[in-house]
């Protein structure tokens, strides 16, 4: 066979399809799109899925299975589960995109991830509270911390909305009719000096939903599935930016390989435990008990 020495075309584009010139017909279609910033990413999209197509020479049947994929994602998705974002989870999307809209200045507590099992109806709880209402087995902990902003000045009445796994690596949504609705959750508010401090458990290490097309690709890839020990904390205020973060519970499993890639060496804290009758029952806990204390540091403005 001859090869084909002519010049690629230098032809205005039109909507007949060249494979040298895939993306750039494509791109060219959303010309009169008047949203600057969908076409903005539109683009994006195009190019680098073309791209990708190309570089790993993609064929028919990885294309099909790609699609039966994102199909049976789909249909995985419900009123309390989102295979799609477990799915951007353990592609290190979530946590990309949470770095790329909050950037460690080396001042702000660091961001990340919020997770498939946030509750929006968090119970209000008083300062002192115990989140654990069910009687489950664990260490009894007192989270204590303070809300400032960067110049160490308090933000007094900051929401601090809190949830976490039990001692078993389960949160309440995983175990209906075992133990009371939103337990181990609490929404508190901080006092005027920016402070907080609740009573929970020790949380446990546990794995993202593996009976899904997400948990398929896990094994297909030989990873596992478990995240590393966190309470998940959430501050809000009407002066500050919010911030979605983790506690992360120092000596656990899996802090150097959680499945969402969410673990910052910041957010890693000593659970210490404490010693002191008189400390436990001045706090309502038993003798011994874990403590750890996470001070929070926060952005005043509006929200970008």
């Amino acid at each position: 066979m001859t090869e084909d020495t002519r010049e690629p075309s230098t032809a205005p584009l039109s909507g007949l399809f060249e494979a040298e010139r895939s993306a750039e017909i494509v791109v060219a279609s959303f010309g009169d799109t008047t949203d600057a910033r969908l076409q903005e990413v539109l683009t994006s999209l195009v190019r680098h899925t073309h791209a990708f197509v190309k570089e790993v020479g993609l064929t028919a049947e990885e294309w099909a299975a790609g699609i039966r994929f994102l199909t049976e994602t789909g249909h995985t998705c419900d009123d309390t589960r989102q295979e799609f974002i477990l799915l951007s989870d353990v592609l290190g999307v979530s946590m990309l995109v949470d770095a790329v809209n909050h950037p460690a200045d080396g001042r702000l507590t660091e961001s990340t991830v919020e997770g498939p099992f946030h509750l929006l109806d968090s119970p209000p709880r008083a300062l002192g509270d115990t989140i654990e209402e069910a009687g489950l087995p664990g260490e009894p902990c007192l989270v204590t911390g303070r809300v400032v902003d960067t110049d160490g000045r308090p933000v007094a009445g900051a929401g601090i909305d809190v949830w976490q796994a039990d001692a078993e690596g389960f949160y309440d949504v995983q175990r209906p009719g075992e133990v009371p609705e939103r337990n181990l959750r609490g929404l508190f508010t901080a006092d005027d000096d920016g402070r907080f401090w609740f009573r929970t458990i020790v949380p446990r290490h546990y794995p993202v939903p593996t009976d899904g097309p997400v948990g398929g690709l896990l094994k297909a890839t030989g990873r596992h599935a478990y995240r590393a020990a966190h309470i998940h904390v959430e501050v809000s205020a009407p002066d500050i930016r919010t911030l979605t973060t983790h506690l992360f519970v120092d000596g656990s499993a899996y802090l150097d390989s959680d499945a969402v890639f969410g673990v910052k060496e910041s957010l890693v804290r000593t659970f210490a435990q404490v010693d002191d009758p008189a400390r436990a029952a001045g706090h309502g806990l038993p003798n011994p008990f874990r403590h750890v204390d996470f001070p929070v540091t926060v952005r005043r403005g509006a929200q970008p």
